[in-house]
C-alpha cells in the first residue's frame, strides 16, 4: 500500500466454521456487469470496484492482484477465477463476487475464458483465516448448481440471493 493511504473500512468479522461465503461479501460487494476485454483489464476493473468499496487506492489493489497473478493464474477452471491477495493496512478479509458480461481470457488452468470471479483481499497478517476463506469460496464455486444460478441471476441483488440460499 502506498505511504499515506489509510483504509477507511470497518473490520470484517473473524471467520468461523459456520460462515458461508456471503459473510465475506460486503453489502456493496457484488457486481453483475463487469466489462473487460483482457485479463489485465478485468483485474483493473475489479481492483477499482474493491478499492472504492474499501476506501483504498485502486492502483494499490491492482498491484497486489497482478503480483499474485505472476505466481500463477487464479483461474481455477469452468469459467471461474478466485483472484486473491494480501495487503498491508487492511483489516479483515473482504470478498467481492463479480460476473462479467462476456467471458474474459484469463489463463485459467483449463484455458477456458472466465466470466465469474470471486475476489478476496486479506491483511498481510492473515494466515489460516485467508486459507480458510479461499477454501470456503472454492467449495462454494465447485457446486455446479450454485455456479449456474450465479450465471443466470438477473443482477447483483439476485446474485446475492443465490449466496444467501447456499
Amino acid at each position: 500500500m502506498s505511504a499515506g493511504l489509510t483504509p477507511t473500512v470497518c473490520p470484517a468479522p473473524a471467520l468461523d466454521a459456520a460462515m458461508g461465503v456471503l459473510e465475506l461479501v460486503g453489502s456493496d460487494g457484488v457486481m453483475a456487469d463487469l466489462e473487460a476485454s483482457s485479463k489485465k483489464h478485468a483485474l483493473e476493473m475489479m481492483a477499482a470496484f474493491a478499492a472504492e468499496s474499501l476506501g483504498l487506492s485502486s492502483k494499490a489493489v491492482f498491484t497486489v492482484l497482478v503480483d499474485r497473478e505472476k505466481l500463477g493464474s487464479t483461474g481455477v477452471g469452468r469459467g471461474i477465477a478466485i483472484p486473491h491477495a494480501k495487503m498491508a493496512g487492511l483489516e479483515g478479509i473482504h470478498g467481492f463476487l463479480i460476473r462479467s458480461r462476456e467471458a474474459v481470457p484469463f489463463e485459467a488452468v483449463d484455458d477456458e475464458p472466465v466470466d465469474l470471479f470471486f475476489l478476496l483481499l486479506a491483511p498481510e497478517s492473515a494466515g489460516a483465516e485467508h486459507l480458510k476463506a479461499l477454501a470456503r469460496v472454492s467449495r462454494a464455486l465447485r457446486d455446479r448448481d450454485t455456479v449456474k444460478a450465479l450465471r443466470e441471476a438477473a443482477g447483483a441483488a439476485a446474485m446475492r440471493a443465490v449466496l444467501e440460499d447456499r
